[in-house]
């Protein structure tokens, strides 16, 4: 965890969890937000101090965080994020030193060499062996998968609503394996390399895939194992949703 943060984000003691959230004012579609609730819940009901941070477009992205979050966005909001985020750089030095990366939708596109916003292919972070580009058609619906089993995650549930398709290069391992909706091209869904992750589920993704916040949390604390929580509720929304795709 950050032993202690960049000028101008205030300071923090070595202990606590620091959670970024990246852009919010360009890049939060479909409660993608609660990403980072959920995972502060987690963090703070195992005792573990948390400072959520959001940083907006125009302001520097601290280069000393424990999990950085992107969410969805608009195209042109997205371009924008992909132009301010690769001038800033600091994200790429983040991840050079450990720190992870949590994307979706719009956020996991711009983690690639390049995707399309208003027709025009632009550069992406490069981040993640994968390049988008646009499908035939727009993907909008449930979303499930079953997990890359190095992960050890249940199956993947989500939603949707994406017109790019996202082609993953050998240096980047597939998330999940299509079993319902679209993901990357109807077979493979979202991408991971590292402590980098990406998917193109909402949900919020979090939310729904509580395993998956863990694993962000231990990757990030370099814990083994988390204490187990209470998963009554998370439990019924992902019987909920699965159900709803199955057959």
């Amino acid at each position: 965890m950050s032993s202690e943060l960049s000028a101008g984000a205030g300071r923090r003691t070595e202990s606590a969890l620091r959670l970024v959230w990246v852009y919010p004012d360009l890049l939060s579609t479909y409660g993608d937000r609660g990403n980072l609730l959920i995972l502060a819940h987690r963090a703070t009901a195992r005792q573990i101090p948390v400072e959520p941070v959001e940083v907006r477009s125009d302001q520097r992205l601290p280069e000393q965080a424990d999990i950085y979050l992107l969410g969805g966005g608009e195209d042109g909001a997205q371009a924008l994020a992909a132009q301010r985020l690769n001038a800033d750089g600091a994200l790429h030095r983040a991840v050079d030193v450990g720190s992870v990366v949590f994307a979706v939708c719009a956020g996991y596109q711009l983690l690639g060499a390049s995707f399309y916003a208003k027709d025009t292919q632009h550069a992406g972070l490069g981040l993640l062996d994968l390049r988008s580009d646009r499908g035939p058609t727009r993907a909008v619906g449930e979303l499930a998968g079953s997990v890359d089993p190095r992960l050890g995650l249940p199956t993947l549930t989500g939603f949707e609503n994406h017109g790019g398709r996202t082609h993953l290069g050998p240096a980047v391992y597939p998330l999940a394996r299509v079993t319902a909706g679209v993901g990357n091209d109807g077979t493979s869904e979202g991408a991971y390399r590292g402590r980098v992750l990406g998917t193109y589920c909402h949900g919020p993704a979090l939310a729904r895939n509580p395993a998956l916040a863990d694993l962000l949390l231990r990757w990030a604390t370099g814990a083994d194992s988390l204490p187990p929580l209470d998963e009554t509720w998370t439990d019924k929304l992902r019987r909920e949703r699965l159900a709803s795709v199955a057959g």
